[in-house]
C-alpha cells in the first residue's frame, strides 16, 4: 500500500518542505556520495548516524560494533534525520515527505513547521534509543519525523482521499484507513521477533507518529484547518498575511 497522492489543495506554497527534501537530497549527494562509495557511506553512517550505546553510555557487547569511526555524539540526533542507507531508503522518504508534509506546513506556517518536523523527528530518534539503548548499530533516516508529519494528517485531516496504489490498482481511500495501515504495520515490526535488527527501526517511527499526534493541537492554524475542512477558501489577503509562521 503506498500512497500516490492526496485531495487536499494547499494555499501556501510549501517552501521548507521543499527545502528540507533538497537539504536531505544534498546530504545524499555531497556527503554519501549518492551510495556509489562504500567507504563514504560507511563512513557517514557511523560518524553522523544516532547509535545509541554513545548517547546511553551503556557497554555494547564485545564484537557488537559495527563502526570503527568515531561518532559526533548527541548531534548526530539532528544528522542522522538527513542521512539514508540506500536509493529505495531516500526517494520513499521523500515521496512521504512530499504527500504529506505540504499540507502540514500550509496548515501550520512555514516555521512553525520546521520546528514540529525537528521536534518529532527528535522524539523518534529517542524512542528508538528507549528500544535499543545498549545498540552500537547507527540509526539514519527522515522517517521518524516524517512520521510525526504522518501522525499530524491523521489528526487534522483524517477523511481525506489519498490515491493509493494497492496490489498494482490505484484505490481513493481515506486517510484514517491508509495511515492506519501503516500503524498497524508499525506496531508489528516493534512487537515481532525482528524488531531490534531486521534493519527497519519501528520503535522510531511509532515515536515519531504519536509525538506528532500529540503535538499538532500546539503547532496547527485552528481557523485555516477548519476552513479547509469545510471547503471554504480563506480570503487572497489573509493568505498573503499569514506570515512565516
Amino acid at each position: 500500500m503506498f500512497p500516490l497522492r492526496d485531495h487536499n489543495p494547499t494555499e501556501i506554497f510549501p517552501f521548507f518542505t521543499v527545502l528540507i527534501m533538497v537539504l536531505t537530497a544534498g546530504t545524499w549527494l555531497l556527503v554519501q556520495g549518492l551510495g556509489l562509495s562504500d567507504n563514504a557511506l560507511y563512513e557517514s553512517i557511523c560518524t553522523l548516524g544516532v547509535v545509541p550505546a554513545d548517547i546511553t553510555g551503556l557497554n555494547v557487547v564485545k564484537g557488537a560494533s559495527v563502526c570503527e569511526s568515531s561518532n559526533i555524539g548527541m548531534a548526530s540526533v539532528l544528522s542522522s534525520m538527513f542521512l539514508h542507507v540506500s536509493w529505495g531508503h531516500l526517494l520513499g522518504n521523500l515521496w512521504f515527505l512530499w504527500v504529506f508534509g505540504n499540507n502540514i506546513e500550509d496548515s501550520m506556517g512555514h516555521l512553525s513547521f520546521v520546528a514540529f518536523y525537528l521536534i518529532t523527528g527528535t522524539a523518534a530518534v529517542m524512542a528508538h534509543i528507549a528500544v535499543n539503548p545498549s545498540s552500537a548499530v547507527p540509526m539514519v533516516g527522515a522517517s521518524g519525523a516524517i512520521s510525526g508529519i504522518m501522525g499530524a494528517y491523521l489528526v487534522l485531516y483524517p477523511r481525506i482521499s489519498i490515491d493509493t496504489w494497492v496490489f498494482f490498482v490505484v484505490l481513493k481511500l481515506p486517510a484514517w484507513f491508509m495511515l492506519g495501515y501503516w500503524i498497524s504495520i508499525q506496531l508489528t515490526g516493534v512487537l515481532g521477533p525482528g524488531s531490534v535488527d531486521g534493519g527497519v527501526a519501528y520503535g522510531a517511527h511509532l515515536g515519531g507518529f504519536v509525538a506528532g499526534l500529540l503535538l499538532v493541537p500546539f503547532f496547527r492554524n485552528k481557523k485555516l484547518v477548519k476552513a479547509k475542512k469545510r471547503g471554504i477558501v480563506l480570503p487572497r489577503a489573509e493568505i498573503d498575511n499569514r506570515g512565516w509562521w
